[in-house]
Parts: C-alpha cells; structure tokens; sequence
C-alpha cells in the first residue's frame, strides 16, 4: 500500500530498459527514481527547521538527538549526489530543504541544532556525510550561503580538529571533514589528515583489502568506507593531495573491485556477512568510485549491472517499505542485524550506493549495455588469502558462497575471544543469513561446529587463519565454552567445488563430549521449510528448492541427524531451519568430515548425498570425494604452521 504522503507516481519507476540492460532493466533513470523517493519519503519526518529528521524505530545508543542529525546528513549525502549529478537541476524544492537545514543545525541558538562533535562521538560520523555533501554541492549550496551560516558551519565542523576518533574507519571521517575546512578557509590540522591517511596504510593487508582497524576485521567497510573515503578525500584535497599517495589508493582500489565483484549473486544480493548489514546496497558504492577514480578493472556495462543489480534486488524485496523507508533490517525490520550505535537513520548509508550519479549521463558506466557479473556465466572459486576467505559461486542457481577462515571482527591479543555469527561462522552467502537468536539464548548450530555442555554449545571466537589458496583455506580456533572457559582446539580445512564444500575438523575433546556440527540456515517467511532426515545426512528445502544438506563423510557413524527449526531468527524470513549432525567424541583426536551444500540447482539438490566419502589414508589424513568422483587429500593437523603440500 501506498504511504499517505507518497503518491503512486512518486513510487513508481520507469519501465525496464532491456536493450540497453538485459540483466536488470535498469538505466540512469532507476537510480534517480529510487533517490527522489527516498528524499519525498523522508520528508515528513524533519523538524521544522528541516535539520533534525526523526524516523520511527529503535534510538540507536547515542540518543534522539544524534539521531536527528544522522537523518539529516546521511539523507543529505543522497541529495548531494542527485543534485551534483543534474547539475543542480532538480528545482529548488530539493536544494533550498538541506540549505536550510544545515543553517537551523549549525546555529547553537536554534532548538533543532546538532550535538557537537566531541572525542569518539556519533557527530563525527555524519560530520563527514555533511561535508563530503557540501564539497558535491558547493555551486549550489555552499557558494550561496549567507556568510553567517558558512561561519557556523565552519565553527561546528571544525569541532573535529584536535579531538580524538576512535581508531578504525572513523578515522577517515577526520581526514575528510578537516580537508573539506581546509579547502573552505577554516581551521584544520595537516599532521591529522595525513596521520589519518598513514593510519589506513597501516590496516593494509595485500590484494585491496584493509582490516577496519587492529586485528582481523574484514567485511563491507573495507568497501563503503576504507576504499570509497580515499577517493571522496581525492576529490575535496584536488590539487593539495599528493598524488603518490592518491596513486597508492588508485591501485589499491582496482586490486580490491578484481574481488569485490565476484561478492554478488545473479539476482543482485551481495554476501550476507559481517556488521551494519543494514545499509545493504551501499556495497555498490566501490564499484562507483573505481569508475569515478578511474581505478577499476571491471568494463562499464559490468560495473553497472553489478550496482544496478543489487539496488533491483532490495527493491523487488519492498526496500524501501510501503512508507518509502529504509527499515532496521535486511528485507524486513530486524534488529539482530543491527549493532547498539544504529539508529532508526542509520541505514541511510545507503546513500553510497548513488554516487554513480556524480557520473555524467554520457559516461559508458551508463551508455554502455550490461555485461554478465562473473556468476553469471560460469562456476567460480577464488581464494582470498588477506581475509581468509574462499568465495565459491554457481551459475546453475547463481548463489555465492563464502567460506571463513579468516575474519572475526577481534582486536588482537590480549584482548578477550568473543562470537559473532555475522563474523565467526564457517561460511555465509547471497542466499542465507546466519540465525541471531535473542539474547541470552544458545548460539544458532548454522555453520558451526560445537562441543556441546550441559548449559549450551561452545563458540567459535577467535580465528587463527593457516592459509587459503587455491580451492583450500584452513584454520584453527579455540572453542569458548558456554561459561567463557577456553576448550580444546579444533582445526578445519575446507575444500570446494562447484556448490559443494567439504569441512574436515580435527576436534580435541574428553571422552563422551557431544560434538554438533551444523550446515546452512534457510529462511523463509510463507511456512517452514521441508525436513529430511537419514543416517548421518539431513536436509532442509524451500518451497522455491533452496536446499540446505549436511552429510556425515567420516566419524559420524554412531551419530544422530536432525532438522533445528526456528522462528524470528533470521534476517531472511520468520521460519528458519539447519541441518544438524551430532555424535559422541571418543576422547583425544577425532576427525569429522562432513559434505556441506546450498543449492538451488534442483540437478544438485535431487541427491546430495551419492558419489560423496572419506576415507582414512594415514592418520591425520583423509581422502575426501566430492559427489562429482573429484578427490581430494586433506590434513587439519594440529600444529598452527602446517600447509598443504
């Protein structure tokens, strides 16, 4: 239904352009359609001053005031890319709202004035959004303010210079709030812009991508944020940046899109992986800025069925909802994918995903017809040693796949082991969402393996990566009791194939230890999905055949097979289900194998379980076989420096 204050044409969007993209149907026009509805429906919901803007939905943990701003600015960030890229025409309406409010939230006598920006505080984030708006925007806002209003803008942004970010992506948000004042005349600090920049290097981890600080934090910052800020930085510095340095990030940047591309799916989902999911198509902002920077190795009809590809997707799924709103969720409101800091604007990051629109219409990222995104066309798997990730992918059903070996979002040692299930899973996808059970509740069993207590299940906590290379990644991880108490270590390799990955744990434990191992969690709101079970094999199935398996290869023999079901657990629907082995440990030094699936391919899902086994070759040592009759050895030894030979 159509909100009350969004007339049907405000959300509708112009027909599919199938010549011109035969993938999505979508053209320059789509985004700039999507964009005015996202700004017409916000609308209603800013103070009278048009600087505050209060959505409905949980106060993110820095209160309704700092909330307000992040309506404003990150609402803002959009406009400025719709009315940068028209060359100011939109018509007043839309430039003379954010003029105005900007002066009602720089004024400290005003009642709708922003909260300063002090040490590590919510105003930082979205001073940034304010300023990067303000460099796009500056023929047609900045350069027309009355001379008032540029002082207390200057005064309330240069807030910045000298306080202290927290130190992770926060601290581009420093480099690009003082360039921006900077290039206007005011105050700023150079030794904190370059400091800033030096502290980015310092996360660089080889092939384009950077840790979100100290430690193994590896997810979507590493595209909305640690890439997309360097060249927005680029762009307000112009002739003050050093073009080595501004070099340095252009090739960083092209290594990281000959990756990022392969991270969504034939219908346009990306990986559903790691915090602040919420901002959702804002994983297309890196794809835009490689264009705009000039730092991409992807042809323009592939940059653009990509980003056009994930903006269908959510919007095909009622993103933005039935008031034209972006919700604290996935598809749906849902609150496990969000993190204390987000607020009811928050997903208002979204507004990255625009910046193509700072390309002109005559750009080949939007002349040019759709090319076929790397799923598309063939099985895919790369190996990504930086985070320690191996990504799988199969054209039959288009579904991507990440295996974890790598990433759990930890400082370093001696900071304490915890667990995510957006970061410590053995594996996440374009078609699944790890189960987020409520507080106080047992983790999901969803690609897990767990030593099971009387009081609950282990978790996995800190991930020691050995290696991932090739079509193998291993690593190792000391499993966090239900009372925090460290257990024996487990070791796991994985190896894939097409839809298929084979784990092999080597799990240390006392004698009579229940071991579970978990596969994927599927979703779906109409009714639970269908359950198989069998000796040491269980399946869930979709109504669609989205087909999650687990199938005991090797230790499972005196194990059982079950279906877990669950209901408000998962982003991507009210029933959820996970295929469950569990087994007795011996004592000492078990092997475990088991064969994982997700599949929407119906040739795949018929019969997961035929030609696939493991056997014994030598102790430690197992001989795997894929369903295909493909072999493979592996050996999850104990020592953390062993390798394939």
């Amino acid at each position: 239904m159509t909100a009350p204050h969004l007339s049907a044409d405000a959300c509708r969007l112009p027909p599919p352009d199938l010549a011109l993209s035969p993938y999505t149907g979508y053209t320059r026009a789509h985004w700039e359609a999507t964009a005015d509805r996202l700004l017409a429906a916000l609308r209603p919901y800013a103070g009278p001053g048009l600087a505050q803007y209060r959505l409905p939905g949980r106060t993110g943990h820095s209160g309704a005031w700092s909330d307000g701003l992040e309506g404003y600015a990150r609402s803002f960030l959009l406009a400025a890319f719709r009315i940068a890229g028209s060359g100011g025409a939109v018509g007043p309406a839309l430039i003379e709202r954010y003029a105005t409010g900007l002066a009602a939230g720089v004024d400290p006598r005003h009642p709708e004035h922003w909260p300063p920006i002090t040490d590590r505080s919510q105003p930082m984030v979205e001073a940034a959004s304010v300023a990067v708006a303000l460099h796009e925007t500056r023929p047609w806002i900045w350069d027309r303010l009355p001379d008032r209003t540029r002082e207390m803008t200057v005064a309330w942004l240069g807030g910045f210079v000298g306080a202290t970010a927290n130190d992770s992506n926060w601290r581009l948000f420093q480099v690009i709030t003082e360039e921006f004042l900077a290039s206007v005349g005011g105050p700023y600090d150079r030794a904190e812009i370059d400091g800033g920049l030096d502290r980015l290097d310092d996360w660089y981890r080889g092939d384009g991508w950077y840790t979100d600080g100290d430690g193994r934090k590896f997810d979507y910052y590493n595209a909305w944020a640690l890439h997309l800020y360097p060249v927005l930085w680029a762009r307000v510095a112009g002739h003050r940046a050093d073009p080595a340095r501004v070099a340095t990030h252009r090739a960083r940047l092209r290594e990281f899109l000959d990756s990022h591309q392969y991270f969504f799916g034939s219908d346009g989902a990306p990986v559903h992986q790691g915090r602040s999911l919420i901002y959702r198509y804002a994983t297309a902002a890196p794809l835009w800025a490689g264009a705009l920077a000039d730092a991409t190795p992807l042809p323009p009809g592939r940059t653009r069925r990509l980003a056009s590809g994930a903006l269908k997707h959510f919007t095909d799924r009622q993103v933005p909802d039935e008031k034209g709103l972006l919700s604290l969720g996935w598809y749906r409101p849902h609150l496990p994918v969000t993190q204390p800091y987000s607020g009811p604007a928050s997903p208002y990051w979204a507004s990255k995903a625009f910046l193509g629109l700072l390309l002109p219409a005559d750009h080949p990222v939007w002349t040019a017809p759709e090319e076929a995104g790397p799923v598309d066309t063939a099985d895919r798997q790369l190996a990504l040693p930086a985070p320690g990730w191996l990504l799988h992918s199969t054209a039959a059903d288009g579904i991507v796949r990440l295996v974890n070996h790598g990433s759990d979002r930890l400082p370093p040692p001696p900071a304490a082991s915890d667990d995510s299930p957006h970061y410590t899973g053995f594996a996440y996808s374009t078609a699944t969402a790890p189960e987020t059970p409520p507080p106080g509740e047992p983790p999901g069993a969803d690609n897990r393996v767990a030593l099971l207590a009387p009081t609950g299940p282990s978790r996995r906590g800190r991930i020691h990566p050995l290696f991932a290379e090739g079509r193998r990644a291993a690593s190792w991880h000391t499993p966090l009791g239900p009372d925090g108490a460290e257990c024996p270590r487990i070791t796991t390799a994985s190896v894939v194939r097409g839809p298929w990955e084979i784990r092999v744990h080597r799990v240390e434990a006392p004698v009579g230890t229940p071991v579970r191992a978990g596969g994927w969690a599927v979703a779906c709101d109409d009714a639970p999905p269908l359950a198989r079970t069998g000796e040491a094999w269980a399946v869930a199935r979709r109504a669609d055949g989205l087909t999650s398996a687990l199938v005991g290869l090797f230790g499972w023999d005196d194990g059982t097979a079950e279906v877990a079901r669950a209901r408000g657990h998962n982003a991507y629907g009210d029933h959820s289900a996970v295929p469950v082995l569990t087994a007795p440990h011996p004592g000492g030094a078990r092997l475990l194998a088991t064969l994982v699936v997700l599949t929407a391919d119906p040739l795949v899902a018929a019969d997961v379980r035929t030609g696939a086994g493991a056997v014994l070759v030598r102790d430690g040592t197992l001989e795997v076989r894929f369903p295909d009759g493909t072999t493979e050895t592996v050996t999850p030894a104990p020592d953390p420096g062993w390798r394939p030979t």
